[in-house]
């Protein structure tokens, strides 16, 4: 299977000439379509996971904000699967008029799904081209934890254990793709040590198997659950990905602390449009979404369980994205 382009950003490409009369009726219907009022209708917010947690509370609390302030209904509907790879690809079939968005982490952009038609060299096909990034909502540090059970105590006699038997450890993440993925990626890398990837297709069933002991080792986004799931001696935490500790979980060190900075890393969430929103609506937009992560109480909820709301323009937001991207390229596929 031949890749596709990956691109992000505002502009729009070049047309051949074969393609020409289509790339002007676009920009017509594009003419047209930033002329028309904006919102003449609700808006539909596609959200990237299952209903319940940290990132869907975030993203309805944002709804409310947008709705208020727009003065039209924003209809939230969860659209889970592949890491936020499925929200995105319905997310580029919707029209661009700024009336559908989605929510979703940065990770199916940065990583790209898995294509087994690729194997040789591990890389996927590329992520959805036709979605352009509009503001960053926020940064969630990864745990890497263990099952008590699991009788190295710390992240280095981890180490030491996945050294003296190469291939027996599991580590779980919330599927390909995903910054838990590139977690453990970037530690075999660094550390070039030998441990199995268990793949899930979401974090529900990665946590509730971790609790009964079906792997050693997972990486998860911080969240209330995690939090209490430690707190009770049900797993413990061996590492962090985080700019600093956790003021939850002090003892606990970053991986950059370890000796893995590549691995020290957080999940980006953020606010997403179809290719070819008129640049007025998606200005709008952008400032609607830093106006709403100023108020204390979206802050106090976000903050609660150690998630850093971030905001800034949506070319900072791009730029992060290429940046990752091209930091996970480096990286040696499974």
């Amino acid at each position: 299977m031949r890749r596709r382009a990956w691109v992000i950003g505002h502009g729009a490409a070049l047309a051949g000439a074969a393609g020409l009369p289509a790339f002007i009726a676009g920009v017509r219907a594009q003419t047209s379509t930033a002329a028309e009022p904006w919102p003449s209708r609700a808006l539909h917010l596609i959200v990237a996971y299952p209903p319940g947690g940290i990132s869907d509370e975030t993203a309805r609390a944002l709804a409310q904000f947008m709705g208020a302030r727009l003065k039209v209904p924003v209809i939230v509907e969860n659209r889970a699967g592949a890491g936020g790879l499925t929200a995105l690809e319905s997310l580029a079939r919707a029209a661009p008029d700024g009336h559908t968005l989605a929510y979703c982490a940065i990770s199916p952009l940065v990583f790209g799904p898995p294509d087994p038609a690729s194997a040789a060299t591990g890389r996927g096909d590329a992520p959805p081209r036709d979605v352009v990034p509009v503001v960053s909502l926020m940064d969630t540090p990864v745990l890497v934890l263990a099952h008590p059970s699991f009788k190295p105590r710390d992240f280095p006699a981890m180490l030491a254990a996945a050294r003296a038997a190469p291939g027996r450890l599991r580590w779980a993440t919330s599927g390909h793709a995903t910054v838990g993925h590139m977690v453990l990626a970037q530690v075999r890398a660094a550390a070039g040590v030998d441990i199995i990837h268990v793949p899930y297709k979401g974090g529900g069933q990665q946590l509730t198997d971790a609790i009964g002991g079906q792997f050693e080792l997972l990486s998860s986004n911080v969240a209330a659950q995690q939090l209490q799931l430690v707190r009770q001696g049900r797993l413990k935490a061996l590492a962090i990905g985080s700019p600093v500790r956790l003021p939850v979980l002090p003892e606990v060190p970053t991986l950059a602390e370890l000796g893995f900075p590549d691995a020290n890393l957080v999940s980006t969430f953020g606010l997403f449009a179809p290719r070819g929103v008129p640049e007025e609506r998606l200005r709008r937009l952008n400032a609607l979404v830093n106006d709403a992560l100023r108020q204390p109480e979206l802050r106090a909820r976000m903050l609660e369980v150690s998630n850093l709301p971030t905001g800034g323009s949506a070319a900072d937001f791009a730029a992060r994205i290429a940046k990752e991207r091209e930091r996970a390229l480096r990286v040696p596929p499974d």
